[in-house]
């Protein structure tokens, strides 16, 4: 085979011999789904990829546009970095989505704030129940340490890493990889302060659907969690699809659920009033 690519022309019909095969992660281009939810047409689908165990993907989305994760396997981590997509300086503030709701546990009628006091994403379905918004991403370090190796190049890499890809296609460096939230593999603290980890493996099929309330990038590292306590790198795999939708009406029921949901919600609103 060394020999036959040696050649251009054979490499080149090698090359073109790949277009059709179809790889278990990778995204589907023109995007095509058959089980999208009811009322939502194959015309508004933005996005269809399954993000392979220590893989990454990003994309801008706009205002009103859906988000559904699965965990396929019950075994992935979606590491999240959320961006304002026009002023990427403002960004997810994991402090402050806890602390603005009263809430350190994400599910169903929770939102992701950024550090304007704005509404970047809701949560509108959530049958995982298993989230973390305390611990962040790991790292090169933490995995040199627990698996040997912590090489982006490397058999293990790690969710901080993966981001640096991510937003180096937006023009973005390291400064702006910030404290992400980790969707499917959870946490819980306990009375003394103490953090329990809650990693499964789970039920497979497990889903997040989110309601983008700004236009933002996403950027999704699915690398084991940091605090994983199994000795083996082990990550499942992770579907996302988008779709468009309508902007958040004002009756909308997360929009209304509480007083700071409703003040985080006309932070966003004003932010289009121009």
């Amino acid at each position: 085979m060394k020999q036959t690519l040696a050649d251009p022309k054979a490499a080149r019909e090698h090359a073109r011999a790949q277009a059709n095969r179809r790889m278990e992660a990778m995204p589907i281009l023109p995007p095509v789904a058959d089980d999208l939810p009811e009322g939502v047409a194959q015309d508004d689908l933005l996005w269809e990829e399954t993000i392979a165990g220590g893989g990454y993907a990003t994309r801008r989305m706009n205002r009103g546009a859906r988000l559904r994760l699965i965990d396929l396997k019950g075994d992935a981590c979606a590491s999240m970095l959320i961006f304002n997509a026009e002023m990427p300086s403002e960004r997810l503030n994991v402090a402050d989505t806890a602390k603005v709701q009263w809430n350190g546990y994400l599910g169903e009628g929770k939102l992701l704030l950024s550090d304007m006091g704005r509404v970047l994403m809701s949560i509108l379905g959530d049958t995982a129940g298993t989230h973390d918004l305390f611990c962040g991403a790991s790292n090169p370090a933490t995995n040199e340490a627990k698996y040997g190796d912590g090489r982006n190049s490397g058999a293990y890499p790690s969710a901080r890493d993966r981001f640096m890809l991510g937003v180096g296609k937006h023009g973005l460096t390291a400064r702006d990889v910030h404290p992400c939230v980790n969707f499917f593999k959870g946490t819980r603290i306990e009375p003394d302060g103490a953090i329990t980890p809650l990693i499964g493996p789970f039920e497979p099929e497990r889903e997040v659907i989110l309601r983008c309330e700004m236009d933002v990038l996403v950027v999704i590292a699915n690398c084991p969690h940091v605090l994983d306590p199994r000795s083996a790198w082990k990550t499942g795999r992770l579907r996302a699809t988008a779709w468009r939708g309508p902007i958040t009406p004002a009756d909308d029921p997360v929009r209304g659920s509480t007083p700071e949901a409703m003040r985080a919600f006309l932070n966003s609103e004003d932010y289009y009033r121009r």
